[in-house]
C-alpha cells in the first residue's frame, strides 16, 4: 500500500518480503554509525522484533508507521522513512529516516521528510512533530532544519538506550515543528 509520493519517492507499507532488503541496508557500517555505532541490527531481531512490530503498527495506527522509501522511477529500495508516536513524549508524532548511503547527498532525507511532515499534519492530525539525533550526527540537524523543525534542546539519551553508543557519547538533540509553525512555512 503506497502511504504518499513525492517528486522522486514514493513511500510504501512493509511486507514480510522485504526482510532482505532491511537487513542488506543495516549491513552497511556507515548507515548504522549514529544508530548502533556501527554494527548491522541482527537479521533475527528484524526477523522476529522489528518487522513483526512494524506490521502491527499499520493495525493500531493507519495513518503512521514505518514505510519503505523507493525510486518512482524504477522501484529501487532507498531505505525507509517513519512517523510515529514519540518514544518520548508518546502525546506527539516523530519523524525518521534511514537511507542508504549510495543516495546520500541527493536531497532524498528531505524531500521524504517534507512529504512525511504534510502527510503528518494532513491525515495523522499531528498536533506536533520532532526528530531526535546524536549530537554528533550534523547531517540529520541539516535534513530537520532544512524542513522547518526547531532547535528544541539538547539532552542526554539513558546508559541503556539505543542512543547511548561507545565512542559517540550520549548527547543527543532534539528538533520540532508544530502544526501552526507548519501552515505558517507554506504560505
Amino acid at each position: 500500500m503506497i502511504v504518499l509520493e513525492t517528486a522522486r519517492l514514493r513511500l510504501r507499507r512493509f511486507t514480510p518480503a522485504d526482510l532482505e532488503l532491511l537487513v542488506q541496508l543495516d549491513s552497511d557500517p556507515q548507515v548504522m554509525r549514529y544508530i548502533t555505532g556501527g554494527p548491522a541490527s541482527p537479521r533475527e531481531l528484524y526477523e522476529q522484533v522489528i518487522l513483526p512490530r512494524w506490521l502491527e503498527l499499520y493495525q493500531r495506527q493507519p495513518e503512521q508507521g514505518y514505510w519503505a522509501a523507493e525510486s518512482r522511477d524504477g522501484g529501487e529500495f532507498l531505505g525507509w522513512f517513519h512517523l510515529r508516536e514519540d518514544r518520548i513524549e508518546p502525546e506527539y508524532l516523530e519523524l525518521g529516516y534511514r537511507l542508504s548511503r549510495s543516495v546520500w547527498g541527493r536531497g532524498l532525507a528531505t524531500e521524504g521528510s517534507l512529504g512525511v511532515l504534510r502527510h503528518g499534519f494532513g491525515p495523522a492530525g499531528a498536533a506536533r512533530i520532532s526528530a531526535r539525533t546524536l549530537a554528533g550526527n550534523l547531517a540529520s540537524q541539516r535534513v530537520m532544519r532544512k524542513c522547518g523543525l526547531r532547535f528544541a534542546g539538547g539532552f542526554d539519551y539513558p546508559e541503556d538506550a539505543p542512543g547511548s553508543l561507545p565512542g559517540l557519547g550520549r548527547a543527543a538533540v532534539k528538533y520540532e515543528i508544530t502544526l501552526p509553525e507548519w501552515l505558517a512555512r507554506r504560505d
